[in-house]
């Protein structure tokens, strides 16, 4: 599952994760002409489509180009919509519907079984990079389709905690360029970085994670620590229990709901990790002190 071709795609320029600017910078009062990077922010439709061939549209979200078919697969699979061994192929579109220079902006995901014919893709998921999905399942269907995480023997020490901001920081390579992309990032239980992924919108970010995992068979991450460069939300903890996580760390605050959700199910969610500083709002029984 390549994302370097586009089937029958042609010369479509493929957008990258940053784009040029010409700016004029101000300091003090003397002005200055210059190039400046930006973090790329354009659309992604995702298509379904079943063994018949037929298949319809299920999100449009705002992204940074890049693991555009991890994005694909981590949405469906967090969405409750898709099961990881359920999809066959994922590929650029290769229909003459759209024009070539929006080609690399749409992906079909072909599955191994019918389209679900479920209401959820009636409303047809509508995302950003700003926030979530709008109409994310209720509470009551994500107790249905996600148990809580069992215990295990993960065990977490506040020192290991304090490096993972850093680590993540470090792995940050886009951000380095642009200073405005959020990140996620898979740890290890020795806090050693598995993955990392960047995007305009933060639980785009953890989707392409979660496509990752999914793709290579990984799931469930139930050894693994995920840590996220923002705040934590309804919808980033929705992602983190459909992958299997037992830990959730942020350098932000999380939301009410948030913590409502990590206490349910049994995850322990780390917020404010900062410097030698952090609060465990759920969990606190695998951060050993």
């Amino acid at each position: 599952m390549s994302e370097r071709d586009v089937p029958g795609g042609g010369a479509a320029a493929r957008p990258g994760p940053t784009s040029r600017v010409r700016v004029r910078q101000l300091s003090g009062l003397s002005a200055r002409d210059r190039r400046d990077d930006l973090a790329t922010e354009e659309p992604l439709e995702i298509r379904l489509t079943g063994p018949g061939g037929a298949g319809r549209t299920v999100a449009i979200t705002m992204r940074t180009p890049g693991h555009d078919f991890e994005l694909a697969a981590g949405f469906l699979h967090g969405e409750g919509l898709v099961r990881a061994g359920d999809i066959a192929a994922i590929g650029y579109c290769a229909d003459a519907d759209p024009p070539p220079e929006s080609r690399y902006n749409v992906v079909t995901v072909r599955l191994h079984v019918p389209v679900p014919d479920l209401p959820a893709l009636d409303r047809h998921f509508l995302t950003s990079s700003a926030c979530g999905v709008c109409g994310s399942a209720s509470l009551d269907a994500l107790r249905e389709r996600c148990a809580p995480v069992p215990r295990g023997l993960l065990t977490l020490s506040p020192g290991l905690l304090y490096g993972l901001p850093p680590a993540l920081r470090a792995a940050q390579g886009v951000f380095g360029k642009t200073g405005g992309l959020h990140a996620a990032g898979l740890f290890s239980p020795s806090g050693t970085l598995v993955a990392v992924r960047e995007d305009v919108g933060r639980h785009n970010a953890v989707d392409k994670l979660a496509g990752w995992a999914a793709l290579d068979g990984r799931l469930p991450l139930a050894e693994h620590v995920l840590m996220v460069s923002g705040r934590t939300s309804y919808e980033i903890m929705q992602k983190a229990l459909a992958a299997g996580l037992p830990v959730v760390c942020a350098v932000s605050a999380p939301s009410s709901l948030a913590v409502e959700l990590a206490r349910e199910f049994g995850v322990t969610l780390v917020g404010f990790l900062r410097g030698e500083r952090c609060n465990v709002y759920a969990g606190a029984e695998r951060v050993s002190v």
